[in-house]
């Protein structure tokens, strides 16, 4: 992870389309050189409490997660962890996890104990998991590196964004 120079703050305000809210580091780089999640502070500069630790930013990354949303998918791993418990376990560690590391960055009583995505007991946000798994790296969230292994390679066709249009 490495802090947020000018020029990746300038790349990802030009992927969401606005100024970025409470980034701190770029937290994953596409192959393309891009970021394309960010991590963000718990707490945005107004006071609001912010549970997104990792923050997708790649508009075709999250177009293809969208995609796979709209199949079913989270449906079917949230059934999933009610039927295997070892699935369950990992998914909780996923959890703790990603509380460990925000909590590391600072305290926000009102979403303390409250992650992203649905974790620890569903799926609600597949850009959530997908961010955490490319953030932390494959291991660390099981239902984010399926949902990552289920993605085209949305660089192959170069960058999302090109530094000269940030």
């Amino acid at each position: 992870m490495s802090l947020i120079s000018e020029s990746d703050r300038a790349v990802v305000a030009a992927q969401l389309g606005r100024s970025p809210r409470a980034v701190r580091a770029v937290a994953h780089r596409c192959p393309c050189g891009n970021p394309d999640v960010v991590e963000t502070s718990p707490r945005l500069p107004d006071g609001s409490p912010f549970p997104t630790l990792y923050y997708l930013t790649c508009p075709r990354a999250a177009s293809a997660i969208g995609t796979l949303e709209a199949s079913g998918l989270m449906s079917e791993m949230t059934d999933r962890l009610a039927a295997d418990p070892e699935l369950a376990a990992a998914y909780t560690a996923a959890h703790e996890a990603y509380l460990a590391r925000r909590e590391e960055i600072g305290h926000v009583d009102e979403i303390d104990g409250i992650s992203a995505g649905g974790m620890p007991r569903r799926v609600k946000c597949l850009h959530v998991l997908v961010g955490h798994a490319l953030a932390a790296g494959r291991g660390v969230n099981p239902l984010g590196d399926e949902a990552l292994d289920q993605l085209p390679d949305w660089w192959v066709n170069g960058p999302c964004v090109a530094s000269d249009d940030a």
